[in-house]
């Protein structure tokens, strides 16, 4: 196990003086690696440079897109939340977005291993008119594991106008409540911000609207495979970039 550690990451998307667009990246826990762009989409990589999570960890993740702009995270492999001996760990993200910017984060599986303690934090401030696709798929324990403990909380304001207040906690006491997990294992989500989820849910799936323009599209299953969100994210993410015509306009 390796000692305590605390890892800042930094991405910042940017227009520059001169009009083109900037990627301003820093990380030590993750690194950012920039990625070819995609139809005037930044796209960057996170690719863990040590071992996460173990006890003491405090990883805290940056993202700020400016007015108009368009950023794609990447995860390159999962994480696993390893036995944690007692101690805890703590994975923030903290997100701005300008007016009509746009973030797209399809992270791969979070796995909370049996002994793992973990707090997960995302907060994310969005200007008028911009949007984002999130999916977040947690797994409790790895092969053969009951699982750990771990308390998930998103907060999301749109123009300054709270949108979505969400805490969950799950451990392998709850797991025995049906009222929380009904026994299932791994719970999948994708958030729609700034605009909402309207086409058909993939099979199994539960669909929340909320009271503004943002949907929950959920999961819940005994494998990271079972009930499957990559299709809800591909509509999702046409959804939010997909002009009046149905055409996705180019970002210079």
């Amino acid at each position: 196990m390796s000692p305590s550690t605390l890892g800042a990451t930094r991405l910042v998307v940017a227009r520059a003086p001169d009009g083109r667009v900037r990627a301003d990246l820093d990380g030590t826990l993750l690194s950012c690696r920039r990625l070819p762009d995609e139809h005037g989409t930044v796209r960057v990589a996170l690719v863990a440079t040590q071992a996460l999570l173990l006890a003491g960890d405090d990883v805290r993740i940056t993202v700020q897109v400016d007015d108009g702009l368009a950023l794609e995270v990447v995860e390159v492999a999962g994480t696993v939340a390893y036995d944690m001996q007692g101690g805890s760990a703590t994975w923030r993200v903290d997100v701005r977005l300008g007016a009509g910017a746009l973030l797209v984060w399809d992270a791969l599986p979070f796995v909370v291993a049996t002994g793992a303690d973990v707090q997960r934090t995302a907060t994310l401030e969005l200007a008028e008119g911009a949007r984002a696709v999130l999916r977040e798929t947690f797994v409790l324990g790895r092969t053969g594991e009951v699982g750990g403990r771990l308390t998930t909380t998103t907060r999301a304001r749109l123009a300054g106008r709270p949108l979505l207040v969400e805490t969950l906690t799950v451990d392998p006491d709850a797991r025995r409540d049906p009222a929380l997990l009904g026994g299932a294992r791994c719970l999948d989500t994708v958030t729609v911000l700034g605009s909402r989820y309207d086409a058909e849910p993939p099979p199994g799936a539960d669909v929340l609207q909320l009271d503004g323009p943002g949907t929950l599209v959920r999961t819940f299953g005994t494998d990271a495979h079972t009930g499957d969100l990559t299709g809800a994210v591909t509509l999702a993410r046409h959804t939010v970039t997909a002009g009046p015509d149905g055409a996705t306009p180019a970002r210079r």
